[in-house]
């Protein structure tokens, strides 16, 4: 029977269903984990559901509606998030180039410079945060010690609001500036040498040859690392739960954190939906934004 339906089928239709056949298990996967629970959270977020007692009450947009007009922790904690993706992203970007122009070529240890400015990458988010609590500790943590030594009284890096989120960017940077940089290696090793060679024969200096080639050639990869970083700085969470739990004073508290905290720590889990959604449509609008800046740069 099979060998008649198959005889019955077109050459072409028989490797669209192998093709089909191929990508299922994905394509399976794709909807139940991915497009089933952005539904579920769609559909969430217009109800007043309590985790706790699993009571359910449709409310259409009451949520946004709170979140939007009523609720003014809501632009706070939207105002820190964007504060930190600010401080992040071009810190991180800036380091990472840096890292990378001064490793992208042989020299004798490139390969274990690499591999230590890569290895925070790798290295378990959970123990990272845990070291730089304890870094930062106020009287007893290394960094305040070692200011100490040149006279200079440290402050309590993450109980001082106007300290804390500058210290979770700091840190944050300094454990994934690492894929950057390998980015960027790959990305500067792909320039053609003779680019370079015929610009200095010209009378170029190292600053026009960055400015006029280096540079412009390296804008794809740029996008695709601003578009990684900046979505990854509005989604950040285990820095903040485990360095300083949203405090103090709320100065850290981001829009990721407050998602966790409504749904699982108040119950609020249609409220907690309707915010996912409004940081759902917030990283799409800024991956967008790029794109198209980069079209018109074009």
């Amino acid at each position: 029977m099979m060998s008649a339906l198959r005889s019955g089928l077109t050459l072409k239709t028989r490797e669209a269903i192998a093709g089909w056949l191929f990508v299922s298990p994905i394509l399976t996967g794709f909807l139940i984990f991915f497009v089933g629970p952005l539904i579920a959270v769609f559909y969430y977020s217009t109800t007043e559901w309590n985790l706790l007692t699993q009571q359910s009450r449709f409310v259409g947009m009451e949520n946004y509606v709170d979140a939007l007009t009523r609720n003014d922790t809501f632009w706070h904690v939207l105002g820190n998030s964007l504060v930190f993706a600010a401080g992040l992203v071009p810190l991180n970007m800036a380091l990472a180039l840096g890292l990378a122009i001064a490793l992208s070529r042989p020299f004798r240890g490139v390969v274990v410079f690499r591999t230590l400015f890569f290895a925070p990458v790798i290295t378990s988010a959970v123990a990272w945060a845990i070291i730089w609590t304890f870094l930062l500790q106020h009287e007893s943590g290394a960094v305040n010690q070692a200011l100490s030594v040149v006279g200079i009284d440290g402050p309590n890096w993450l109980h001082e609001p106007r300290w804390a989120m500058a210290s979770v960017i700091v840190t944050r940077v300094l454990k994934t500036v690492g894929l950057n940089m390998i980015l960027y290696i790959a990305a500067l090793q792909a320039i053609p040498r003779d680019y370079e060679e015929a610009a200095r024969l010209e009378g170029a200096n190292g600053w026009d040859i960055f400015r006029r080639i280096t540079w412009p050639l390296l804008a794809p990869t740029t996008l695709v690392i601003m578009v990684i970083t900046v979505v990854g700085s509005l989604k950040v969470f285990d820095h903040i739960y485990l360095m300083t739990g949203g405090g103090p004073q709320n100065a850290t508290l981001v829009l990721a954190f407050y998602i966790y905290e409504q749904g699982f720590k108040f119950f609020n889990t249609g409220y907690a939906s309707a915010l996912a959604v409004v940081l759902f449509v917030l990283i799409l609008a800024l991956t967008v934004l790029q794109m198209l800046l980069k079209t018109v740069r074009k």
